[in-house]
């Protein structure tokens, strides 16, 4: 997930990096604006790229914190948008105590209800930016209109939650290029430049073919509990969003994307099919219809297996990291919440005493360097579109997850031409309309069963 907001003081290893693009993001500025036949390429009179942020939790506020640090800048956030009042009031106050000067959000700019992202939107203009740091339910529709607007678009992961919404982003993506607009999609490890020079050294030969990726993220995440009849179940499904599929694609779809994304970066592909395994504890007490332990087996066309060990429950063995192995040796790719952390090794042996490379401390954030090229792109007008790449990535997360809670083998064909949807009605949900899944007698919400269940 989206690391905690933080003040460019609390990162003081970032300085150094900061100092020089800060200096050649400026020299870049000053080019653009002197240049004989530059386009318009952000709405403000001056210089300044305006933003709206939709979705004000923690992922959006991050978001906005990496906006407001970059040296690619300046920017100003003018609007935001929330579902939930407190949540938009919440995160007017954290972000303008520390970046105030970057803050022109006064309330008629401040937007909440179902209808809020349309509103901030509006309030762009053409070559502005909308940061789309919402549910991936509504992703897709927000895309669209953006791209209509003619508005630049940081969209968080993940992006969709069933495959005829990735093929909606995917047409998003195809008609932004057309009016040269940029996308940035928030899996932001690919912007990691300790994983992009292993990628380099792979590609050269030093690990052989890879013939092996293991990727696990095991770690303690809570259960949902009993909605209280106090508040509204339309209410309670969106604001526990990675507890329901209809609203992120529920939890594994929303966290592993990065670690599916890593995949099929480091195997330069796309899998043909899925295979898994998944189940809950039996004296399990979750209302929400998370299942807690997953392994799932993806298969390129070389035939090369990619697996990912996933378990969300407490007092077990942790790990949070990705491996590659290859003919000559393995490698480490990631580590613990999405750290850096690149190694060769010796052999096939992934050990801290039988290292051969070892990548240094990377400087600035995969989240911040995701920030700095996407204004980089608009400032200079560079290409820069990640919706296709980051909207296949994510049917190979849909893929295993269907695999896993369906009990079958499921294709790469098959999910690209799926109809399956959690929620058909979603671009016209109101705050009146009935909630897509209800609870039974117990709370409960309906929650996947292998052998019976259907999601492509």
């Amino acid at each position: 997930m989206r690391q905690a907001p933080h003040t460019s003081e609390s990162v003081p290893q970032e300085s150094s990096r900061r100092d020089v693009l800060k200096w050649s993001g400026k020299l870049a500025a000053a080019s653009a604006l002197t240049g004989v036949s530059i386009p318009m390429v952000h709405g403000a009179s001056d210089d300044t790229i305006r933003l709206a942020l939709i979705g004000c939790g923690g992922r959006g506020c991050g978001a906005a914190v990496n906006a407001f640090d970059s040296p690619n800048g300046p920017v100003k956030l003018i609007a935001m948008a929330d579902f939930f009042e407190d949540r938009l009031t919440r995160a007017h106050k954290n972000l303008s105590e520390p970046y105030g000067a970057k803050m022109d959000v006064p309330p008629e700019r401040r937007f909440a209800g179902f209808n809020a992202w349309r509103q901030a939107i509006d309030a762009l203009r053409p070559g502005d930016v909308a940061m789309l740091a919402g549910y991936a339910g509504f992703r897709p529709q927000q895309l669209e209109y953006a791209v209509e607007k003619g508005i630049h678009v940081f969209m968080e992961k993940s992006f969709a939650t069933d495959p005829p919404a990735v093929r909606r982003v995917i047409a998003a993506g195809a008609a932004a290029e057309k009016k040269n607009l940029k996308i940035a999609a928030g899996l932001q490890c690919r912007h990691s430049r300790n994983r992009q020079e292993l990628i380099q050294r792979m590609r050269d030969g030093q690990l052989g073919d890879v013939q092996l990726i293991r990727a696990y993220r095991m770690q303690a995440c809570g259960a949902l509990g009993r909605r209280p009849a106090t508040v509204k179940d339309l209410h309670w499904q969106i604001r526990n969003f990675t507890h329901f599929m209809w609203v992120s694609g529920a939890l594994f779809a929303e966290m592993n994307i990065h670690q599916i994304d890593e995949i099929c970066w480091i195997k330069d592909a796309w899998p043909v099919s899925a295979h898994g395994i998944s189940g809950r504890t039996a004296d399990s007490t979750d209302c929400g219809q998370n299942l807690d332990s997953f392994t799932i087996e993806w298969t390129f066309p070389d035939g090369t297996k990619a697996y990912d060990v996933v378990r969300w429950l407490p007092k077990c063995h942790t790990e949070f990291a990705t491996y590659i192995h290859g003919t000559k040796c393995a490698a480490q790719f990631s580590g613990s919440n999405h750290d850096g952390i690149v190694h060769i090794y010796k052999d096939q042996r992934c050990a801290n005493d039988n290292i051969a490379w070892r990548a240094p401390k990377e400087p600035i954030t995969p989240w911040q360097a995701e920030w700095d090229v996407l204004l980089d792109a608009i400032r200079r007008d560079r290409p820069h579109n990640e919706a296709k790449r980051a909207a296949l990535s994510n049917l190979a997360d849909i893929m295993g997850r269907a695999a896993a809670h369906s009990g079958q083998i499921v294709t790469w064909d098959q999910a690209m031409a799926s109809d399956f949807r959690f929620c058909p009605n979603i671009d016209h949900l109101t705050d009146d309309s009935d909630p897509p899944v209800k609870a039974d007698d117990q709370g409960r919400y309906p929650v996947p069963i292998p052998g019976q269940w259907t999601e492509i």
